[in-house]
């Protein structure tokens, strides 16, 4: 099945550094898309943004993902405003410090193992 014929998945993430959001999500589209075609459609630097983004993209994101700079407590919050805002979209956080810990290859890596349960989430 060719990338043209599958449906976009709109991704949105929650970081406090685009350009890095920018470059891992590039990356993390990159090594999936021969299975999905995901389209990286905003980004949120704080979580009072979360919901105006979400609000703001048409078609609605699909797929919301919050960066490891993010305590677990706000990654809760930013999920629950996601939901709150858009029931149907899937979330993921990422551990809390784990770029720190493995940079933003182990971040791709990480994001790449755990797409396809971020895809099949109810």
């Amino acid at each position: 099945m060719s990338t043209q014929s599958r449906s976009p998945v709109y991704l949105v993430s929650v970081n406090t550094v685009p350009e890095r959001a920018q470059k891992v999500i590039g990356a993390v589209i990159d090594s999936v898309k021969d299975k999905y075609n995901i389209v990286h459609v905003g980004n949120s630097t704080t979580i009072e943004g979360v919901k105006p983004l979400l609000e703001s993209i048409q078609p609605p994101p699909d797929i919301l993902f919050c960066a490891s700079m993010w305590t677990p407590e706000q990654q809760e919050e930013i999920q629950r405003i996601a939901k709150d805002t858009l029931p149907n979209i899937k979330t993921n956080g990422t551990p809390t410090g784990l770029h720190t810990q493995v940079g933003p290859d182990g971040i791709v890596k990480y994001l790449v193992e755990k797409i396809d349960d971020i895809i099949a989430q109810k």
